[in-house]
Order: structure tokens, then C-alpha cells, then sequence
């Protein structure tokens, strides 16, 4: 383990602040256009249409979906790790980058061509599937690329501001969607909803958006150099190499490796508190649909105001304080949430709460980009993809578990509480990295 972090991979700390500025923007533009997928695609809108007009009915529908996305979710965990190793071995971050994003492109264009009819449900599942694995594996390689945009002083304004940029492009994607071709009866170019069109030409919308906006990191951000180990064999070489790192980061690297375990494990509270914050809002507290999209758009500007404010203050205290800061503040709100009933209650416990989630998730990127090795960021930030999907149960177990213990969705919330607790409390032995230093 090296005791010193350079500045950035290629010296860029002594470079002109425009072509540093131009650096990090281009790198922060990747993210403002993945979220067409994530937003638009995944969560929002194309598998809300492939489970209610696609699917013979919504349950079967649902259920396909849950089942198409776990298989993806294995394969992530089965090839993250290893691609982020041999694109670090070979200097070819960059390269990967853009393939892997490239086939997300594909897959999203491909969703043009699934109709509003049972027989489209298979391909639709499975473009929606492998566009999902190439998404997590090329965003081991974009996060990996933070050491290359930022300085010692300020990984974590790049950070913050990344996860900003993705909340404020999914908001503008989704803005343009829904007003464009979603809800009009005759949406823009004419579309309208016959044969599912308007949702597939979403499809494209969202395809065109990830392309334009991807190309930026990939003309103005330099390639990383390679790592200087030697890429033997296949593809499945690599998982001896994995192993072997593995066993070294256990006998001299805990720290790394009790983070990524940990991380994990409030990581799932997280992604569990916007999987199920739609569904408490509108069955504990009596928020109509328009009311849960509005709050979700108020949420989302909340929590990326509160990534870049967080990377702003990680650069200033470190990583760990502002995640454990945001841990606790998390469970305070979704305390309030658990005790108290009304509307106003659930604005203002929900956005407070929402504003929390931002610099967690920042500052756990910046600090596994502080404390990782030089040159293998690659690898680190695919076992942190691995290490996220392998525990990714707990969030969904923990609030049906409880419900079913205790009944109420307020159970069920306290259940996801007890999650990032966990993870908390995991955290808390694990020695900081000195953000002065980057280790």
C-alpha cells in the first residue's frame, strides 16, 4: 500500500484551472447523461410501461422484472471486478468507458422496437437486463477515472459534484419526457400512444440523450496509464489475480476491505429508502400520484444540492465525517418519519432526510478513491460494485420482513433504518483516510 497519493494521474494539479475546470465537467457530464437511463429507463418510465401495457398483467410483469434484474445483478457481481482490473492493467479506462457505455446505447435503442404486446415482454426484459450490466461495469471504470480529473484538495467537490449532476440530468430527462411525449394525447414529431409509441420513442429520446453527453469525458479526459502488471491469459485469468488481491487486502489492507463490506451494507439502506419512499408516501400517508412525483422532483434537487454541499465539506473534514454526519442525520429523519403522521410531516422529515443522501453516497466514493492504491482504482471500485449487489437483499428484506413481523409500512421503514445502523456501526472502527494526503 502506498504511503502517498499523487495529485492526479497525469500531474494535472500544475495545469491551467480551464483545462482542469473542462476536466472534471466533461467527466461530471457522463453522469448528467447516464441518469437517462437510470432515471428514465430503469425506475421511472420504460419498466413502469413493460410491467403495466407490455406484461399480460402488472403482477406477472413485476415479477419478471424482479427476477430479469436479479440475473443481472449476479452477472454484475461475477464480472465487475475483474473488468475494472484488466482495463487498470492495461491503461485502457477510457476505452472501456466508451465501449460499455456504447452497448448501453444499443440496448436502449433497442427498447424502440418492444410493442405494447405479451410476446415483446422477453426482449424487452432482456435488453433492459444486459443494458443494466453494461451500465454497472462501465461505471466501475467512470468512477475509477475520479483520481484522474481531481487533485488531493479536491476529490470531494468532484465527487459531490458528479452526484449532482446526475440528480439535476435525470430531473431535466425526465422533465422533457414526461412533457413531451408521456402525457400529451399528441405528443412532440406527432407521437402518439398507439403500439406503446410514445414510451418507445422514449427509448430513443434516452438513447440520444446518453450518447451526446457521454462523449464529452471521452474527447477532453486522458487515458490513465497502465498499472504495470502484466494481463496473463483470459478473461477468467483474472479471477486467480482477484483472488490473490483478495487475500493481500486481508492480511495488509483491512481497511479497504472493511469498507467495501461495510459501505455495502448502508449503500442497500440507501437505494432502499428511494426504492420504498414512493410507496410509504402514498400508503402511510395518503399522497395521491401526482403528489408522489412532485415529491420525488423536490427530492432528487434535494439530494444532489446535498451532494455537492457534502463534497464541499469532505474536502474540508474528510470523507468518514461527512458519512457518518449524513448516516446519522438519515436516521433522525426516517426516525420522524416513523413516529409521525400528516403530510407536512413527510415533506419535511422526507426532504431533510433526501438532502442526507446525497453526500453518503459522495463521500463513500471518495473515500475508497482516497484509500485504494494507485493505478487500481479499476479493480477497487468493481469490488465496490460487487460487494453493493452481493448484500443488495437486505434493504428489501428488512422492510417486507417487518411489515410481516410487526405489519405497517412504518415497521417496515424502521426495518431500513435498522439497515444503515449496521452499517454505521461497521464504519465506525475503520481508520479515516487523511483527505491532505489522499491515504
Amino acid at each position: 500500500m502506498p504511503t502517498h497519493r499523487p495529485d492526479t494521474v497525469d500531474g494535472a494539479a500544475s495545469l491551467p484551472s480551464r483545462i482542469r475546470r473542462r476536466r472534471v465537467i466533461s467527466w461530471a457530464m457522463w453522469d448528467w447523461g447516464s441518469a437517462a437511463f437510470n432515471a428514465v429507463i430503469v425506475t421511472f418510465v420504460f419498466t413502469v410501461y413493460l410491467t403495466d401495457s407490455v406484461a399480460a398483467d402488472e403482477e406477472s410483469g413485476s415479477q419478471a422484472l424482479g427476477v430479469s434484474l436479479a440475473v443481472a445483478g449476479v452477472f454484475i457481481a461475477l464480472l465487475a471486478p475483474v473488468s475494472g482490473q484488466r482495463s487498470d492493467a492495461g491503461g485502457r479506462r477510457k476505452l472501456w468507458l466508451a465501449v460499455h457505455t456504447g452497448l448501453v446505447v444499443v440496448c436502449t435503442a433497442g427498447l424502440f422496437f418492444i410493442r405494447d404486446d405479451p410476446s415483446y415482454l422477453l426482449p424487452g426484459l432482456v435488453l433492459v437486463a444486459v443494458g443494466s450490466v453494461f451500465f454497472e461495469i462501465a461505471e466501475v471504470n467512470y468512477n475509477a477515472m475520479l483520481v484522474q480529473v481531481s487533485t488531493r484538495a479536491t476529490i470531494g467537490r468532484v465527487s459531490g459534484f458528479g452526484w449532482g449532476m446526475g440528480y439535476f440530468g435525470g430531473l431535466i430527462a425526465l422533465t422533457v419526457v414526461l412533457f413531451a411525449f408521456v402525457q400529451p394525447d399528441v405528443g412532440l414529431f406527432g407521437v402518439t400512444s398507439q403500439d406503446g409509441l410514445n414510451i418507445r420513442v422514449v427509448a430513443l429520446f434516452s438513447a440520444l440523450w446518453f450518447a451526446v453527453f457521454a462523449v464529452p469525458v471521452l474527447l477532453f479526459v486522458p487515458e490513465a496509464p497502465a498499472s504495470g502488471e502484466p494481463v496473463r491469459g483470459g478473461f477468467f485469468a483474472g479471477y486467480a489475480v482477484l483472488a490473490r488481491r483478495l487475500r493481500e487486502m486481508w492480511r495488509g489492507d483491512r481497511r479497504t476491505l472493511g469498507f467495501l463490506l461495510a459501505s455495502a451494507v448502508y449503500r442497500d439502506g440507501l437505494t432502499a429508502i428511494f426504492t420504498f419512499g414512493g410507496v410509504v408516501a402514498a400508503g402511510t400517508f395518503g399522497f395521491s400520484a401526482t403528489e408522489v412525483v412532485v415529491f420525488a422532483i423536490a427530492a432528487n434537487l434535494c439530494s444532489g444540492a446535498g451532494a455537492v454541499l457534502g463534497g464541499r465539506l469532505d474536502d474540508r473534514f474528510g470523507s468518514k465525517p461527512v458519512i457518518v454526519t449524513a448516516l446519522l442525520g438519515l436516521l433522525l429523519m426516517g426516525g420522524g418519519l416513523v413516529v409521525l403522521s400528516g403530510k407536512a410531516a413527510f415533506w419535511v422529515c422526507g426532504l431533510v432526510l433526501s438532502g442526507f443522501v446525497g453526500p453518503a453516497q459522495s463521500s463513500s466514493r471518495t473515500f475508497l478513491a482516497r484509500i485504494v492504491a494507485p493505478e487500481r482504482e479499476g479493480e477497487a471500485f468493481g469490488l465496490y460494485a460487487t460487494t453493493g449487489r452481493a448484500v443488495s437483499f437486505l434493504g428489501p428484506l428488512a422492510f417486507s420482513g417487518f411489515i410481516a413481523l410487526f405489519g405497517g409500512q412504518r415497521a417496515g421503514m424502521a426495518g431500513i433504518l435498522l439497515i444503515l445502523l449496521a452499517g454505521l456501526v461497521a464504519l465506525l472502527p475503520i481508520r479515516p483516510p487523511d483527505p491532505s494526503d489522499g491515504n
